[in-house]
Parts: structure tokens; sequence; C-alpha cells
């Protein structure tokens, strides 16, 4: 008995087909370069000249681009196949990101911001829905777990090469991230079996009236998901950009963020193996759910009373523990939404909820913290976290009851 038990828990790494291993294992290598939007608000401002504010709204522009990005994803996903739509993806950001290394002006810069931001999330609904349908819906939560677990490596690492090539120019930032997505996308077009887009003969093509038209923008259930994970997204992104004002506010120096998001990280890693355990591998969604809100609206509880570097080394664990619980699941509950066929658009919809807290992020946290301390910040962020620990698992039994 217990050895059936060890079986059935054994890591979801090795229950994965070897070319979900090869697509996670090149989105970590893509991850390595992707340092330099950190740095592209500065790039305009000091090697372009744009003000502050034009800096800004460049950025802003960037956002806002992505969120069409993410519903043409969808859409390229069912028309061109799941490998094309990714190297075409990855191949567009890269060209973007020489145009904006190389760019003599601001203008240039301005256009090449645009057109990275519309290639920037090509990407994310192919390799989502070849998660979705490449496990079994028991495993896809884990599944999905694994991969923003080999992208917060990527991201770890890219905080090195970042140090060490922004030393000598800011534009070569650009460049190294470029060559990320070309190496990503070489190792997806060699790696990943060939799309299948042959026509089928006209005896095997299925009649129109047999298979309906599933339009992920008439779901309320997805609708419902794409609101709540809203929530979530804005507070990680919230997260990401007030943390750096926060400490400076707080004396001490803003790159010490990049310090807290590695330990974040390694507690990330650390930790993981625990999923595995029968008690936290047998928790419920709504039970998963609840506990990783919690420990978020801890973690940044914590955030509102620290103010040296070790006092929120405890909080950013909290935190981490609370997002590792997290990780994946609504992926896993938008996916099994999903109609057979259509699991890329319903992702694609759902993926619009990091585009819109991408774009509200930057200005939300600046005025908060402009009219407000970080501290009451971070508790109207805890405030958040203790609401979606109670709603997210009543939406979650409301869905199963429809």
């Amino acid at each position: 008995m217990a050895s059936a038990r060890s079986a059935e828990l054994a890591s979801t790494r090795h229950r994965l087909p070897a070319r979900l291993r090869l697509l996670i294992a090149a989105r970590a290598v893509n991850q390595l370069g992707a340092f330099s939007l950190a740095f592209l608000t500065v790039l305009l401002n000091r090697d372009l000249g744009a003000s502050l504010p034009a800096a800004g709204a460049i950025s802003g522009l960037f956002g806002l681009a992505t969120i069409p990005s993410r519903l043409l994803g969808g859409r390229l996903t069912d028309r061109w196949g799941r490998r094309r739509t990714i190297v075409v993806g990855l191949a567009g950001c890269a060209l973007a990101q020489l145009g904006i290394a190389a760019a003599p002006d601001l203008a240039v810069a301005a256009v090449c911001c645009v057109l990275l931001g519309l290639a920037f999330e090509l990407y994310e609904p192919p390799s989502q829905a070849m998660i979705a349908d490449g496990v079994a819906p028991a495993d896809r939560a884990s599944a999905y777990a694994l991969l923003t677990t080999a992208l917060a490596v990527g991201n770890m690492g890219a905080g090195l090469v970042a140090d060490l090539v922004g030393r000598s120019s800011l534009r070569w930032l650009f460049v190294v991230d470029a060559a990320s997505c070309l190496a990503c996308a070489l190792i997806v077009r060699l790696a990943l079996p060939e799309d299948r887009t042959r026509p089928q003969p006209p005896s095997e093509q299925p009649q129109p009236q047999s298979a309906p038209v599933h339009s992920p923008w008439r779901d309320r259930s997805l609708l419902t998901m794409t609101a709540a994970g809203t929530v979530f997204a804005l507070v990680s992104m919230l997260m990401l950009v007030a943390l750096p004002l926060s400490l400076a506010a707080d004396g001490l120096d803003p790159a010490t963020a990049g310090l807290l998001m590695t330990a974040s990280t390694v507690t990330l890693l650390l930790a993981r193996p625990a999923l595995r355990l029968r008690r936290l591998a047998d928790l419920t969604p709504g039970a998963a759910f609840a506990a990783g809100y919690l420990l978020m609206a801890a973690g940044l509880a914590g955030y509102a009373l620290a103010h040296t570097l070790p006092a929120l080394l405890g909080p950013t664990a909290l935190y981490a523990l609370g997002n590792l619980l997290l990780m994946g699941r609504s992926f896993a509950v938008v996916s099994d939404l999903a109609p057979p066929g259509t699991s890329a658009r319903y992702l694609a919809v759902y993926g619009l909820s990091w585009g819109f807290a991408t774009v509200l992020a930057p200005p939300l946290s600046t005025a908060l913290l402009d009219a407000f301390s970080p501290a009451a910040l971070w508790s109207a962020m805890a405030a958040i976290c203790l609401a979606m620990a109670v709603t997210q698992p009543r939406l979650l039994r409301r869905l199963a009851a429809s």
C-alpha cells in the first residue's frame, strides 16, 4: 500500500512526456534573458532622452500591446499549430529587442516597444495548451507549477546575467535577451514534434453541425475565473513594482529587491518537494487556494511591519510558500473548463488577467505610495489576499456545481 502511494505521488517531472520536459527546459532558457524589460524605462530615459513620464507612457504601450498579443496567440495556435506559433512569437520578440538595442532615436525605440508587446504573449497560449493536453487532468496543476518553478529558476539566473551585462551598456541587455529567445525558438523547432496541419480527406472531415463552436467569451465560468485571476495577477505585479520603491522609502537600497526575489525563488525550490507529501497532495483545490492566499496575506502583512533586510526575509518566505500552493492551479481549472480542442483559446482569454495587471500595477502602486505609506500599501494587499482566501473556494464550489 505504501509503495503504491509513493508511486502515485512520484514527481510530476517524471510523469511528463519528453516533449513537455523539453518545452519547459526551453522556456527556462528563454527566461534566463528575461531581464531587459525591467530596464526598459531606464534605457528610454537615460540613453534615448525621453522624460520619465514619456518613458513610462511608452512602457505602458508595451503593456497594452501584450493584451491583443495573448488573444492572437490563441488564434494562431488554432490556425498554424503550436510549435509554429511558439517559434514565430519568440522570433518576433528577438527582432523587436534587437530593434530596441539598435534604435537610433526615441521614435524607433517606441515602435519596437509596441512590436515587442505584440509578439510578447504569442507563445504563452500554445505552451500552456501543450501542457493541458499532454498530462492527465489530475496532474495539470503540478505540471503548470513545474513550468512556473522553472521560469523562477530562470529569473534567478537572469538577475546575475543582468548584473554582469548591464554594467557595460543597457542596450546589451536586449541583445542577450534576444539571443535567449532565439535559443528557445531553436530548441522548440528541433525538439518538438511537427504541427500536423494536413487537411483531412473529405470522407474524414466532420460535418459542420456535429461540432458546435465554443466561444470562450460566452463561458461565464471562464470569465469569472479570469476576474479572480486578475486579482491574483495584480497583487503579484504590485509586489514586483512596489517592492523596490518601498525599500527606497524605508532607506534601503532598491537593489535589495533582487536579493529578496532570489530568496523567494530559493524558498520555492526548497519547498517544492513538500507538495508530494500526502497531506499536501490530497488538498482540494479550494483548500489549496485558501491556504495559499492566507500565507500570501501573512507575508504581505509582514512587509508592512519589517524595515530591515533580515526582517524582510521571513515575510518573503511566507509569500513564496503561498505562491507555491497557488502555482498552476488556476491554469488547471481553466484547462478543465475548456471543451476539447479549445484549451489554447481558453488559456489565452484567462491570460489577459496578466495583461491587465501589467498595465494597472505601475500607476496604481506609484499613486498609492505617493498618497500613503508603504505599510498602508502592504496592508491593503494583505486584505485583498484575505478576501480571496474566502472568495476563491466559494467560486470553485459554484463552478463545480454548475
